[in-house]
């Protein structure tokens, strides 16, 4: 004699003794399933992620070096700008001077025929005109030194400070690709054990 609960188990029966699901907890094959990844294939993803990070800071540093070397030629041609300029006041200066040394070698052999009265008055006005010479002589002996002193402190920190810069990109710059060489040595060592 069998008891009501033997028979139902009995009927649940497939594949030797194994019951089949039962209707109350039924759940689909997908869930049961579920695909863990490998260790091999989650090492992989984070170098894959890895990797695509440090390719995007090198892809950035290398703009930003870009940049600054478009900064350093950009500082090139101001300071040669800036030269230009200074050489241009210094031909005017030879100029001016060249101007004063024949208005006084003329004043010394002009025509001695003249009235004491006209000789104050002559005498007077290259005075007037030696003194204003003088003043943009001096103003553009002060614009000169100026424009020097300037050109060479604002070039010099700014290329000293472009080429720091430099430095400290190209260091970094070969870090991340000595980074990106090394985890290709340890994948490529992962997929040889394997």
């Amino acid at each position: 004699m069998t008891t009501s609960e033997y028979s139902e188990c009995w009927v649940k029966r497939i594949n030797d003794n194994v019951p089949g699901p039962s209707q109350e907890n039924s759940q689909s094959a997908e869930k049961h399933l579920r695909v863990i990844p490998s260790e091999l294939e989650i090492i992989k993803q984070d170098f894959e992620r890895r990797n695509t990070e440090l390719e995007k800071k090198i892809e950035q540093m290398e703009e930003e070096n870009m940049n600054l070397r478009l900064d350093m030629d950009v500082q090139k041609l101001e300071a040669n700008k800036l030269r230009k300029g200074k050489n241009k006041v210094e031909e005017e200066l030879d100029s001016l001077k060249t101007d004063y040394k024949k208005l006084r070698l003329s004043m010394r052999t002009v025509r001695l025929g003249k009235t004491l009265e006209q000789w104050r008055e002559e005498i007077r006005e290259e005075r007037n005109k030696s003194d204003r010479r003088e003043r943009k002589f001096q103003e553009v002996q002060a614009r000169n030194e100026a424009l020097g002193k300037r050109l060479s402190e604002s070039c010099e920190v700014r290329i000293e400070h472009l080429e720091v810069n430099e430095g400290r990109q190209n260091e970094q710059l070969h870090y991340f690709q000595n980074q990106v060489r090394d985890r290709d040595h340890v994948m490529g060592e992962a997929v040889v054990q394997i």
